[in-house]
C-alpha cells in the first residue's frame, strides 16, 4: 500500500495531521539510531499515519481536561473552586460543547511540525548515539528536548489561539462594551490578533513556551525510554510491548513531565490570555510570577494541577499505544509483502 512518493504525500496532505502529543511522539516510538525510518514503508506514510491517529486520540481524550486545566489556570477572579465545579459550570452554563472549545487549532499546521520533530529528534539521536557513550535514556532526553524547543516555535502560536477560544464563555461573546474579542473559530481569532497586535501578538509567550517544552519533552522522552526498557524482557523489542504496558509507560511519562514543568505552563497560560476580558495585567514573565504570587502564594502556581494529572494519564497512555499498535501492523504488513 502507499508504494509511490505522490501516493504518500497525497495522503498525508489529506490527513491534515492533529495535535501536538502526537507529532512528537512518532519521531521517538519509531526512529533508533540506525533507523532514519520504521520500515521500507517510508516517513511519509507509516510514521505519519500512525502519528495522526495517535494524535486523534489524544485530543479527543484530552481536551476537555485541558479546557478545564486553561479556565482554572486564568481564573483571577476566584470563580473556580475546583476542577469538578469548574466542570459543572461549564456544562450547564455553556453546554457539554464548550469543553471542546479551540479543539480545531491544534490541527492547523500540524504537517510541519511532524516533519520538523521527526528530523530533529532523529537526526539527534543518531548523531548522539555515534559520537557518545551515554546511555540512550540520555540520549532520549536530549534529542527529545532539542525536539521540543524546535517545535515551541509553532506550538506557541497555536497554543495562544486554543487559549483564546477556551476562556471565551458566553459572557466574552456578548461583553463587546468591554472590548472582549469574539472568536468566531481558530482563523477568526489569528486574524484578529494580528490585526490587533501583530505578528508579535501571535508569538506571545514564546519565551515560557521554552520554558517549558525545553525540559518538558526531554523528561518525556527519557522517562518513556526508561520505563520501556525495564518493561521489555528477554531481549525483545519496546513496540512488541502489551498494550497495557504501553499504555503505562505512557502515562507515567506524561505525569513526570507534568510534575516538572507545570508552573511553567501556569504563567504562559496567563501571559497567552491576558488581555481578553480587559485591560492587560503583566508586563511580561517576572510580572506575572510577582502577581500571581501576591494573590496565592507558591499554590497559585499548581491551580488547575488536578486536571492536569487527571488529562495526562490517559492521553499520553493512549497516544503512545495508537501510535504502537499502528506501527506494529504496519511492520507486520511489511513483512508478510
Amino acid at each position: 500500500m502507499f508504494k509511490t512518493t505522490t501516493q504518500r504525500f497525497y495522503l498525508i496532505y489529506s490527513l491534515r495531521l492533529p495535535p501536538h502529543v502526537g507529532y512528537t511522539l512518532i519521531s521517538h516510538v519509531c526512529v533508533t539510531p540506525k533507523q532514519k525510518t520504521c520500515t521500507s514503508c517510508g516517513f511519509w506514510s507509516m510514521d505519519f499515519v500512525a502519528g495522526w491517529f495517535g494524535g486523534v486520540a489524544g485530543l479527543v481524550v484530552g481536551h476537555p481536561f485541558d479546557t478545564l486545566k486553561v479556565r482554572l489556570q486564568t481564573d483571577t477572579a476566584g470563580k473556580y473552586r475546583g476542577a469538578v465545579q469548574c466542570f459543572r459550570h461549564i456544562v450547564q452554563s455553556e453546554g457539554a460543547r464548550a469543553l471542546y472549545k479551540g479543539m480545531a487549532s491544534p490541527m492547523v499546521g500540524m504537517a510541519a511540525i511532524n516533519a520538523i520533530v521527526f528530523g530533529v529528534q532523529g537526526s539527534t539521536m543518531r548523531w548522539l548515539s555515534s559520537g557518545s557513550s551515554h546511555s540512550r535514556s540520555v540520549h532520549s532526553f536530549v534529542a527529545g528536548a532539542t525536539a521540543g524547543g524546535v517545535q515551541s516555535l509553532i506550538c506557541c502560536p497555536m497554543e495562544l489561539v486554543k487559549a483564546r477560544l477556551q476562556v471565551q464563555g458566553d459572557s466574552a461573546l456578548r461583553d463587546h462594551s468591554r472590548g472582549s474579542p469574539n472568536y468566531t473559530g481558530p482563523w477568526d481569532a489569528v486574524k484578529k490578533i494580528y490585526s490587533a497586535e501583530g505578528i508579535r501578538g501571535l508569538g506571545k509567550g514564546m519565551t515560557i513556551t521554552l520554558w517549558r517544552e525545553v525540559p518538558a519533552f526531554g523528561l518525556y522522552f527519557g522517562t518513556y525510554d526508561l520505563l520501556c526498557r525495564q518493561l521489555v524482557r528477554n531481549g525483545g523489542a519496546v513496540h512488541d510491548l502489551p498494550a497495557l504496558w504501553l499504555c503505562v509507560a505512557g502515562g507515567l511519562s506524561g505525569v513526570a513531565s507534568w510534575c516538572i514543568t507545570y508552573p511553567f505552563d501556569f504563567i504562559k497560560s496567563r501571559i497567552q490570555t491576558d488581555g481578553v476580558h480587559g485591560p492587560p495585567q503583566y508586563m511580561g514573565i517576572i510580572d506575572c510570577c510577582r502577581k500571581s504570587y501576591a494573590l496565592g502564594k507558591l499554590r497559585i502556581f499548581f491551580k488547575g494541577f488536578n486536571a492536569t494529572l487527571l488529562r495526562a494519564f490517559p492521553v499520553n497512555g493512549v497516544t503512545f499505544t495508537t501510535v504502537a499498535i499502528i506501527l506494529r501492523y504496519f511492520r507486520r504488513d511489511e513483512e508478510g509483502k
